[in-house]
């Protein structure tokens, strides 16, 4: 009897420790913002006009970084550098029209602190592949809702399970994300759980009801009120959560991170065009003093808006300067959860720095490649490259990045650049730059860093962000809950098309694509090979198309027998919706990789298929 009670004992105190080493482990929280330009926060003192109490006491409260980076210019490679820890070009996210295959063989944060006992979710914006595969990313409790569409889910916003399907589209979705949140904390309090709430604010479509956009009255653009009220709707869902946190005695054991996800788009010119007629311009939100935008490695492009906040842990109201980057956030929590140190990971846990006990910098270098650009910043000084060009800046002297001190400088820019090089030939595929640069970014670079006039606006030579690759000339796209849209500028009668590079589809190929048109007109494919520097005159396939509101499909065939690497879909001059882009080779000799479709909506993804034999 007395050594049935003796192993009884030594089982509880067992199970009492291993209780107590999972409650140890603090939570983690990833609030993570779109498009947030670096000043629009009430802490950095830059704008007067906006109102972020909640986010100002994150700050104030714990450690506001004035060198917190992310690691791409754009949505859909800063969010796979995010979440899983590494530079997303050694895996081969490169920008919003890369393959995600590389990401989807990447354990994430949530995978990893699944191991370590972890309660997992999310809500928001995800945009790393269709949404009812976020489950497969180690994310349990899923709200996935970026407004516009149905999104998906498997819980309710008071947090019961429910069937895979929709979310809610009657609470306005920042909302809805923050409520998610708090459910999510009031059904895993007890034990350590890791949330990541992706607001797809302040990103276009511009869409705060008058609850928001009623507390910024007065003169001023129309997409700068909406800027404001939408991050205010964020700022009220962070002072729910942080209230949640406080009913459930959970605050001290809760890291919170704050970022967004680049910088603001500001199209050069801010215009303040209708908010329902340029879903892809300026999202009213300011980089100043950084200088550029998104779609840039200049400082406006990836220094964001930077919080971390724990309370008891991080000192308050610290202004760290050091340089800290979005990668250090896996490395952060998988510390802290208590896992083994992981040598894949590019970040740094950052916590001895934020205590005090580690005053030196967490990162000897950091680095950027994105498309045609890339950088490194190490200590003061920063290298940015793109295309032909090359930029030397002091950012401790100059931090808005107007002078370019590269031939006073030029052993610390070579020094610079010979790392840059050694580090490119880590990525996937390796170098400096995938492809050349795009006439857009010239005007950018030409415009924020070479201080020329800026470019004429609406430019039928300008284009806006790629659709998983696929780039609008002569018109604006815009991603709807199904499909993506094309709009022709009114500003030229050129017909609109889209452009896809690095297609590398063997010919002879078919082109089918999924549509509806609101103008009668002329359809075509045109194309360029391997070998070929510009289209060739007959390389064009036709097709009639109807002006009709239901769903068509139109096939071309196109002849080439060499390597297709550009393709160009012409469309008529009036608004056109496509569904979904398929491209197949019609040789025998087909293999995986010559097959691609593209399917645009809420769940925007493209995916290599399986050869089709005939």
């Amino acid at each position: 009897m007395q050594q049935l009670l003796s192993g009884l004992l030594t089982v509880l105190l067992a199970v009492n420790v291993g209780n107590a080493a999972v409650s140890n482990k603090p939570n983690v929280i990833i609030i993570f913002t779109d498009d947030h330009g670096w000043a629009d926060l009430g802490v950095q003192g830059i704008q007067s006009d906006i109102r972020t109490p909640h986010l100002d006491a994150l700050a104030t409260g714990g450690l506001r970084a004035t060198n917190g980076y992310v690691t791409a210019p754009q949505c859909v490679p800063s969010r796979a550098g995010l979440l899983s820890g590494r530079y997303q070009p050694r895996f081969g996210v490169e920008s919003n029209g890369a393959s995600l295959e590389g990401f989807n063989a990447q354990p994430t944060i949530a995978e990893r602190l699944k191991q370590a006992g972890y309660a997992t979710g999310m809500s928001g914006k995800w945009h790393l592949g269709p949404p009812e595969e976020i489950t497969q990313h180690g994310f349990d409790d899923v709200y996935c809702n970026q407004g516009g569409g149905k999104g998906w889910t498997n819980v309710s916003l008071t947090g019961e399970r429910v069937p895979p399907g929709p979310t809610d589209r009657k609470t306005y979705h920042l909302d809805a994300n923050s409520q998610a949140a708090c459910s999510f904390i009031d059904r895993h309090h007890a034990e350590p759980f890791f949330y990541y709430l992706a607001y797809r604010a302040p990103h276009t479509p511009l869409d705060a009801p008058p609850k928001y956009t009623s507390r910024f009255p007065g003169e001023m653009p129309e997409r700068r009120r909406q800027a404001l009220a939408m991050i205010s709707a964020i700022d009220d869902g962070v002072g729910s959560i942080m209230e949640r946190l406080r009913q459930h005695q959970i605050e001290e054991r809760t890291l919170i991170f704050f970022m967004g996800d680049n910088g603001a788009p500001l199209k050069i010119h801010k215009v303040d065009s209708p908010l329902n007629g340029d879903a892809g311009g300026w999202d009213g939100s300011l980089n100043a003093p950084m200088n550029g935008e998104k779609g840039m490695l200049s400082e406006g492009g990836i220094r964001v808006p930077w919080l971390c906040y724990w309370k008891g842990t991080i000192p308050a109201g610290q202004v760290y300067e050091h340089p800290v980057i979005s990668l250090d956030i896996a490395a952060t929590a998988a510390a802290l959860a208590g896992l083994p140190t992981d040598t894949a990971l590019d970040g740094t846990n950052l916590i001895p720095f934020f205590t005090g006990q580690n005053e030196s910098a967490p990162h000897e270098a950091l680095f950027w490649r994105w498309v045609a650009q890339a950088a490194i910043r190490q200590g003061k000084w920063k290298l940015l490259t793109g295309g032909q060009r090359t930029y030397l800046f002091d950012l401790q002297n100059d931090p808005g990045e107007q002078h370019n001190v590269l031939e006073q400088n030029a052993s610390t820019a070579e020094q610079l650049l010979k790392r840059l090089d050694s580090w490119s030939q880590e990525l996937s595929p390796p170098g400096r730059s995938i492809q050349p640069m795009a006439r857009t970014w010239e005007d950018y670079f030409d415009f924020y860093l070479d201080h020329k006039p800026a470019p004429a606006r609406n430019s039928p030579t300008d284009s806006d962000e790629t659709i998983q690759g696929w780039v609008g000339r002569n018109c604006r796209l815009l991603l709807t809950d199904n499909s993506m849209q094309v709009n022709p500028d009114a500003a030229t009668r050129d017909s609109p098309f889209i452009a896809c590079a690095g297609t590398d589809i063997r010919g002879p190929a078919e082109v089918s694509v999924v549509l509806k048109s609101a103008k009668r007109g002329s359809a075509g494919v045109a194309w360029r090979t391997d070998g070929e520097r510009e289209f060739a005159a007959g390389a064009i396939a036709r097709t009639s198309l109807e002006a009709t509101r239901q769903w068509q499909t139109i096939k071309f065939q196109i002849p080439a027998v060499k390597r297709l690497i550009h393709l160009r879909l012409i469309l008529p001059h009036g608004i056109t919706e496509i569904r979904e882009i398929e491209i197949h080779s019609t040789t025998s000799k087909e293999s995986r990789g010559d097959n691609r479709v593209w399917k645009f909506g809420s769940g925007s993804h493209w995916t290599l298929l399986e050869p089709r034999r005939p």
